[in-house]
């Protein structure tokens, strides 16, 4: 393939060594004191916000720092395990998300969306992962990794669009000279978990220090946790119920339509009539931890060309695999044709659907022997078959990612203070979906029109009839081979180009003692994406329990942006220790949205040695991306447990009975049909309803207000304090409504002109919110530039080192954030939906009011650390508060008896413990164990959130689902 040999391409700098080494970049509040302290700093450096260098460089916006010692005391792996912990983050996708697990995994910086934060490693942008833009944190290769500074808050000014919610960037180890080799393993106290990391990373200076260059290579292999494993997952759960819950595609089959709605019997021999008795439990074939698998390699090198001349390039390249494993699949919610003289159907079932079709007892009889569509008296009824593929096993999605990304270029300096730089990267990134387990709806409908056990009737090539109406084991290996045994497979590609340039210092003059300093530039980008998908899994529907078609998506744009900073030092050491101005702007011209200026102000004010004031306010965008231009519009699943037209709800509410009528009409049924469903419409299937959306080219450009006031407090040596207050607003936001906004709007005030009320489409063969995303649109979540998003909160951060003794040191610190709101408006006037504190299908990933991380470390003689993590969460509640609270069922296992609440999450407490002994200057090895105290996640059943987060009765990217597990470490280095 084409990206192969563009592979054999960047394979050639990473064996010579020749990769990029950005200047390193040190944040300017107290946790980057501490990683500066670890790093020699170059002579003039780079921060995290900012174009300009200046090695005294202080600048308005808070930035955290994340070190390596913290990440090895961690004992993490993948980058996004511990951004998905910092206070000022929510869990995005990662590997505690299994059923939406797209294969990669993101950082959504204060809630926001991950669409809206930028990646960047060494200052510069990364190839993203798809078609939204986002950079896979899977590719980042953390051993190489020096520290990680986080700006949360708007950087566009500094790095263009996406940097809304704020910045992560990867800081690269600069003159790495050596040899380190590491493994580690992993593996939680039920035996299962296993985890497996190694990296070897050599590097070396060469010609008297003019050069260096270094190579990592590391491998990673996890494997799944599935919930079955574990007491509390073990069933599914109903949130509204408290009993055992799942889905109504079943072993028996229920049947829905056709005047035979009910599940089979155990005797398999008719319906209970309007019941589902034995719904299916999908929970222990779903999985916490979601098996992945990495190779990696990361090369830089750098070169004096001349005293003012240096080269660099640098090369990441990764290849790895996410695999998904969701219970077995089957015919679930389609709606079939099946004849009556399909020979599986039991007899008392074959006399209800024929009386739902009409027939007397001679037309009934001439339908069940008509031996095919020719035959007199042959009949089809349309119905519903939902029958689990238990003997077919589960479905599976192995999404695996090659990627590679180069970056080369020349940086100097024009004077003793002013600097220079120039750089191109070019990276591809190609992700390859293979699914299995699936069933094709052509190939079931053909298998189901079978006059015969022998023949299908529509003469399809190899088709073997299948029966959906037996009890477990009535599928067999020829009818698996048929329906289920084909591949899926859909390949997403993605490009970015970029080039840039920069001259920045200081002018050598100013209105104080320093210099104004001062970065100028330019840059190109171009990004480009694409989706091809097989026939299968392009078309609705034919993928089976797929939930959405993935159509081919085709599109790019580029951005030409011109961009200028300056730091004005205006007082020092005179009336105050310190006054300092800043000001930025960028001009952008966008290929699909047009032009955009940007623009910040901010300064500090440190009136003493010991306090700083520090305050900063910018004007940002986004554009849209690729995804919310382009992709074709679709129909896919999200949670909802309680439909209002589901039930007896309609029968004696004439205004909401009317709304109902009119859904099921705007789904395709006659007045007549959707009358009738009124008093029998079933609640969501496992909880999950069709919502339909995509892109829409004429979205335009986002703009949001982003402001930050605080103070950095220093009032004694190796102590400091740092509390800021954060605000960001925007407006003309991409957006889709919520699920609630749209059934809140609709059903609150069902009125024939309610406009909520024209956004839900329902299932003409049913009347309910769920079924084939061919045949139900369910709710219309369509992308605009009409929603509005504000949050604001504190952050606040500690540092303290001292010696104890001679020979016994400490170190302490802490991070905190406290989130006043996180609102989100679909359309004007429609309302603010706050979803801090709360969690409902509205509000995807929890986002608690309150977070703190906590670490407090003892060295011994510089060879003994002992250390201690405390990770703390503040309590949450259900947004409706009307889940089920008291007793649970026999009928959820082990769990049964306990008392429970799932309208509330009580505050909660992890700790970690970690001990690192230098056993020779070579030598290191390290134990952590972490959730010390095998603390168990919280239970609130599985359809009270969002498909993504809400799985196995938790949610288990917000809480630890593994349990108490450890980890050991060896390193080597000479």
């Amino acid at each position: 393939m084409k990206l192969q040999n563009q592979l054999k391409l960047a394979a050639a700098p990473v064996a010579l060594s020749l990769a990029l080494m950005a200047q390193p970049a040190f944040a300017q509040d107290a946790a980057a004191e501490e990683a500066a302290e670890e790093a020699a700093p170059a002579p003039a450096i780079v921060v995290t916000g900012s174009r300009i260098s200046n090695s005294n460089l202080e600048l308005s916006s808070p930035v955290s720092v994340v070190s390596s010692d913290d990440l090895e005391l961690a004992q993490t792996n993948v980058a996004e395990e511990f951004l998905r912990e910092l206070p000022s983050a929510v869990p995005s996708i990662g590997s505690a998300v299994n059923n939406g697990n797209g294969g990669a995994s993101f950082v959504n910086l204060r809630g926001i969306g991950s669409n809206r934060n930028l990646v960047l490693l060494d200052g510069r942008r990364f190839t993203p992962a798809d078609t939204t833009g986002r950079v896979d944190l899977n590719n980042i290769p953390l051993a190489i990794i020096e520290r990680t500074e986080i700006l949360t808050g708007g950087a566009t000014t500094t790095y263009g669009a996406d940097a809304i919610g704020g910045v992560v960037n990867f800081i690269t180890k600069r003159d790495f000279a050596g040899v380190e080799a590491t493994a580690s393993q992993q593996i939680t106290e039920q035996g299962d978990g296993s985890v497996f990391r190694a990296d070897v990373t050599i590097g070396a200076n060469f010609d008297d220090g003019r050069g260096n260059a270094v190579l990592s290579v590391g491998y990673q292999d996890q494997d799944a946790v599935f919930q079955g494993a574990r007491d509390f997952s073990l069933f599914n759960v109903g949130s509204f119920s408290g009993a055992a819950g799942g889905s109504s595609a079943a072993v028996p089959s229920v049947i829905v339509g056709g005047g035979a709605t009910g599940q089979i019997n155990p005797e398999g021999t008719d319906v209970v009539p309007d019941t589902i008795y034995d719904f299916y439990n999908f929970n222990p074939s779903n999985i916490f931890q979601t098996p992945f698998k990495r190779y990696n390699i990361y090369s830089a090198a750098h070169y004096e060309v001349t005293d003012d001349v240096e080269v660099f390039t640098q090369a990441v390249f990764s290849k790895q695999t996410v695999s998904t494993i969701i219970a077995p699949g089957g015919s679930f919610f389609n709606t079939y044709a099946v004849p009556l003289s399909n020979p599986f159907i039991p007899n008392a079932i074959l006399q209800r659907l024929c009386t739902g079709a009409g027939l007397d007892a001679a037309g009934c009889a001439a339908a069940a022997s008509a031996d095919g569509p020719n035959a007199a008296g042959y009949r089809e009824v349309n119905i519903q078959v939902r029958r689990r593929s238990v003997e077919a096993g589960p479905r599976t999605s192995d999404f695996t990612t090659t990627l590679f990304n180069i970056t080369g270029g020349l940086r100097g300096s024009l004077t003793d203070n002013v600097n220079w730089e120039v750089s191109g990267t070019y990276g591809e990134s190609e992700q390859m979906q293979r699914q299995g387990g699936f069933a094709r709806f052509s190939r079931l409908q053909n298998s189901l029109r079978s006059s015969s056990p022998d023949a299908c009737d529509s003469g399809a090539e190899g088709c073997v009839p299948i029966n959906l109406f037996g009890p477990a084991g009535t599928i067999t290996q020829p009818m698996i081979d048929y329906v289920f045994s084909q591949q899926q497979l859909v390949i997403t590609g993605a490009k970015l180009q970029q080039v840039q340039g920069i001259v920045n210092g200081d002018l050598g003059f100013g209105i104080s003692d320093s210099p104004i300093g001062f970065a100028v530039g330019a840059e190109y980008r171009k990004y480009s994406a694409t989706q091809q998908s097989d026939d299968a899994s392009k078309t609705p529907g034919e993928v089976v329990g797929g939930g959405g078609a993935a159509p081919d998506i085709n599109g790019s744009y580029d951005v030409k942006d011109a961009f200028g900073e300056l730091v004005i030092p205006i007082i020092e050491d005179s009336i105050f220790r310190e006054l300092t101005l800043e000001l930025g702007a960028r001009y952008s011209d966008y290929s699909t949205s047009g032009s955009e200026f940007t623009w910040k102000a901010g300064g500090t004010f440190s009136p003493v040695d010991a306090i700083s004031i520090r305050g900063n306010y910018q004007r940002s965008s986004r554009a849209p991306n690729i995804g919310e231009l382009f992709t074709p519009v679709t129909t896919g699943l999200d949670n909802l447990a309680v439909d209002p037209c589901a039930g007896a709800a309609p029968v004696g509410n004439t205004a909401l009975r009317s709304a109902c009528v009119a859904q099921i009409v705007r789904g395709g049924a006659s007045q007549a049909q959707a009358e009738a469903f009124i008093g029998s419409i079933l609640q969501p299937a496992a909880g999950q309803i069709n919502v339909t959306g995509g892109g829409n080219p004429n979205l335009g450009v986002e703009k949001a207000t982003t402001w930050t006031i605080g103070a950095v407090i220093e009032p004694m040596p190796n102590l400091s304090l740092t509390v800021d207050y954060f605000n960001i607003k925007l407006t003309d936001a991409i957006t889709s409504p919520a699920i609630s906004d749209v059934t809140d709007g609709c059903y609150d005030s069902p009125t024939a002109d309610n406009p909520f009320c024209a956004l839900i489409s329902r299932n003409p063969t049913t009347g309910g919110l769920d079924g084939a995303p061919n045949e139900v649109l369910g709710l219309l979540l369509n992308l605009s530039n009409l929603g509005t998003i504000k949050t604001d909160g504190i952050d606040a951060s500690l540092r303290y080192r001292t010696g104890l003794t001679d020979t016994i040191g400490f170190r302490f610190s802490t991070d905190a954030t406290y989130t006043f709101k996180n609102e989100f408006e679909a359309t004007p006037g429609s309302g603010f939906r706050d979803c801090v504190g709360l969690y409902s299908v509205n509000c995807a990933s929890i986002q608690p009011k309150f977070v703190a991380n906590t670490r407090a470390t003892f060295t011994f003689n510089d060879v003994l650390d002992l250390s201690v993590a405390w990770r703390y969460m503040d309590g949450v509640n259900y947004e409706f508060g009307n889940a089920f609270s008291g007793t649970l069922p026999a009928s959820v296992g082990p769990i049964a008896g306990q008392q429970v609440n799932f309208n509330e999450i009580s505050a909660y407490n992890y700790f970690d413990l970690s001990a690192r002994w230098a056993a020779t200057e070579n030598f290191e090895f390290l134990l952590t164990v972490q959730n010390l105290f095998d603390k168990d996640p919280p239970l609130v059943g599985s359809d009270i959130g969002s498909t993504a987060f809400n799985s196995g009765n938790t949610y288990p990217s917000s809480y630890d689902a593994l349990g108490r597990r450890y980890a050991a470490a060896v390193k080597l280095r000479f």
